[in-house]
């Protein structure tokens, strides 16, 4: 039967992700619009942004903050150009931002010293193999696959390398050990559901120290330069953006923020997402056509939900085919407004992709499962009536 009870929310996407509870655009309404982001006002809501990062991640005091362009994708490519080049390079790829920064650094940066650990969805690489004399890029949760690492343990505290950690769909959801991380970026339009186009890059000491003592063999785009004559430019880790920020974006940040703090800030923003996950969780394991991508639940994302579809009807289906059901799936999904964007990504195999962030609420979750039941069992038995494309 077609379930009587939607989402109330039904916004899945996993980037950018729903608004946090009860967001309207009147939040907004003392944006500093129409002023200059270097007027006393913009730099203070800029400072505002950065202090509010450090407070509610728990970010230690010696680990700087910066606005940056290009959302985490620009956070990231700027580590990587300014870092790297001192030593050899080891990158863990097991979905498709990893294997984005695999490119950069092989491809683009042609860096030969470079070993790249990539496996297939679902699993995470040998991380024992890890070394960290070298530096170490890696995504702390991969958004496109549901794998996340399950901790930093496997981290060692006396590396003489650096480690470039891509967090976008696990700041704010996940713990993340400050002492074993030495860059951190992120966007905010994940898990406090912000806006797009601006990302985050979070510097330790050591990092700092790598900048200040290393000058990369490749030209650097002005976008990208944190430093001058030799040193940390103060300015970006102060408010003072590299290029104009949208205040609209900054005013919008700003509420989220007030939002987590509201809810018991990290704490609370990961009890949030652990109760979502535990929502779908539930629901997996009783449900007999789908199963996680993830293999093995200790490395399961609890943000990007990534599901496979594993009904024997299915699997026996062409790839062509299972492309085709997946699309269908999910237009009979947003046709009746139960569930939008819900997709996999299109470079993950077929399946679902629930956001389960800190910014939804369990109740929609729980409206959003019989509507997938529903759903599948529409595509299913229209599968022999209606030729798929």
């Amino acid at each position: 039967m077609q379930p009587d009870l939607k989402p109330t929310t039904p916004n899945f996407s996993s980037g950018p992700c729903t608004k946090r509870p009860n967001w309207s655009p009147i939040v907004l309404a003392n944006a500093c619009l129409g002023r200059s982001h270097r007027s006393a006002e913009g730099k203070e809501r800029l400072l505002a942004a950065i202090e509010g990062t450090r407070e509610i991640l728990q970010v230690p005091d010696d680990y700087r903050i910066a606005i940056v362009p290009a959302s985490d994708t620009g956070a990231v490519e700027m580590a990587l150009w300014s870092l790297l080049g001192a030593r050899g390079v080891d990158i863990l790829a097991w979905e498709s931002f990893g294997t984005g920064w695999a490119t950069d650094i092989v491809k683009q940066l042609k860096w030969e010293d470079t070993r790249v650990f990539q496996v297939d969805y679902g699993r995470l690489p040998d991380l024992s193999e890890v070394g960290f004399d070298r530096d170490v890029v890696f995504c702390w949760n991969g958004t496109t696959s549901g794998v996340r690492v399950p901790n930093g343990d496997w981290i060692l505290d006396d590396r003489t390398g650096l480690t470039i950690c891509d967090a976008t769909s696990a700041a704010y959801a996940m713990e993340l050990p400050w002492n074993k991380l030495d860059v951190v970026t992120f966007s905010w339009q994940k898990v406090l559901g912000g806006e797009a186009a601006h990302g985050m890059l979070i510097l330790g000491p050591r990092a700092v120290e790598r900048l200040e003592s290393h000058i990369p063999p490749w030209p650097l785009p002005k976008i990208f330069r944190l430093t001058k004559d030799g040193k940390l430019s103060e300015g970006p880790f102060k408010g003072e953006t590299i290029n104009t920020p949208s205040m609209l974006c900054v005013e919008d940040y700003l509420d989220t923020l007030a939002w987590a703090k509201s809810v018991g800030g990290l704490p609370g923003l990961i009890e949030r997402v652990d109760r979502n996950a535990n929502v779908v969780e539930r629901w997996v394991r009783q449900t007999a056509w789908v199963d996680y991508v993830a293999r093995e639940d200790a490395n399961r994302s609890t943000t990007s939900v990534c599901l496979s579809i594993v009904d024997d009807w299915f699997t026996k289906l062409s790839t062509e085919e299972g492309r085709a059901v997946g699309k269908r799936l999910e237009e009979i999904l947003a046709a009746e407004g139960a569930a939008y964007d819900i997709g996999g990504h299109r470079d993950a195999p077929t399946g679902l992709r629930i956001w389960c962030g800190a910014t939804i609420e369990s109740s929609d979750l729980e409206a959003l499962l019989p509507w997938l039941d529903w759903a599948y069992s529409e595509v299913k038995a229209t599968h022999s009536l209606v030729a798929l494309p």
